[in-house]
């Protein structure tokens, strides 16, 4: 079955797949940027989330703000648990969920990596326009809302 999809939809295909090129660099250049705090793209991820909430998150809860997997945070904080990133708290709301408060190394290190960060996305933005920089954040603010209607089926059209 060969369906021709509308321009629009051939459009959003190629976003689509310039995303997904651009998460594999965005990790790979993220993992060169924090390496010497001793982080990864994964690690810094799992910082941030709890970081940019300014409170103590679970597992899912860090897993659903970063777009990753429980298991993939988990898999995270244990480790960075044991270096000394974060600590463990009790979860008033599910007992069996403890919640995870960054330390003051943890601080820290989200403090020093959106240090370099910055520093990184000022050279990156040089040549781009802020109207154009607001539109294509809007866009994908949009399409990653859209993303909630069910998927098709085999056999829909």
């Amino acid at each position: 079955m060969n369906i021709q999809p509308n321009p629009k939809a051939a459009i959003l295909t190629e976003i689509m797949l310039a995303v997904f090129r651009m998460q594999g660099r965005l990790l790979k250049k993220g993992d060169e940027l924090v390496k010497p705090l001793n982080l990864t793209s994964a690690r810094w991820q799992v910082i941030g989330a709890v970081a940019l909430a300014g409170k103590p998150l679970s597992a899912p809860q860090i897993a659903e703000a970063m777009g990753i997997t429980r298991q993939g945070a988990q898999k995270q904080l244990n480790k960075m648990e044991k270096d000394g990133f974060f600590e463990r708290c009790p979860n008033p709301y599910h007992q069996s969920s403890p919640l995870y408060a960054l330390t003051d190394l943890g601080i820290r290190s989200f403090s020093d990596a959106m240090a370099l960060e910055t520093v990184w996305a000022d050279g990156l933005v040089t040549d781009l326009s802020l109207q154009r920089l607001h539109e294509t954040l809007q866009t994908l603010n949009v399409i990653h809302e859209q993303l909630d209607s069910p998927v098709p089926k085999k056999g829909d059209r």
